[in-house]
């Protein structure tokens, strides 16, 4: 037979959590919840970031391969969500990346600039909404950098 000792130990026991202690873990999860939150914002911002760079890249190559193999100026475009370089498909725009206007600030365009190009001389604008860096371009001269093109030949 159970004392009575035994009896109120279980009804004590059996009543959960203090006031004191539940303000604690909420602290304690606000704590982390505030360190968490701006690195992984961050993680996002970058991730953006190089889903631009790669558009850049994936353009700036398909263009230089195209001068490699014609003579003419390509159109570039972006074409139902996807990238185009004369008319050929490059692939699929990353969400949130488009063509860039030719100018200090591009606004976003459906194709690219492509007046005075040369196969030494061309430049290409991305931009990446909701980046850290916003602008990419990639150039005959320099490649891929981040910025703008000067005019649509030169970086």
């Amino acid at each position: 037979m159970r004392s009575e000792w035994h009896r109120r130990r279980r009804r004590a026991d059996d009543r959960g959590f203090t006031l004191i202690e539940l303000l604690v873990v909420l602290m304690i999860i606000g704590v982390l919840a505030a360190v968490a939150i701006p690195v992984m914002l961050s993680q996002r911002a970058k991730a953006k970031d190089i889903a631009a760079r790669a558009d850049a890249t994936t353009l700036g190559k398909e263009i230089a391969t195209y001068y490699a193999d014609n003579a003419g100026v390509p159109t570039v475009a972006i074409v139902a969500g996807r990238y185009q370089v004369a008319g050929g498909d490059v692939g699929a725009v990353s969400n949130g990346v488009t063509l860039g206007s030719i100018a200090a600030t591009p606004i976003a365009a459906t194709s690219a600039d492509t007046t005075g190009w040369t196969s030494t001389a061309w430049c290409v604008n991305v931009i990446s909404a909701g980046g850290s860096k916003k602008y990419f371009t990639y150039s005959a001269q320099n490649g891929l950098g981040t910025g703008v093109c000067a005019t649509a030949s030169t970086p």
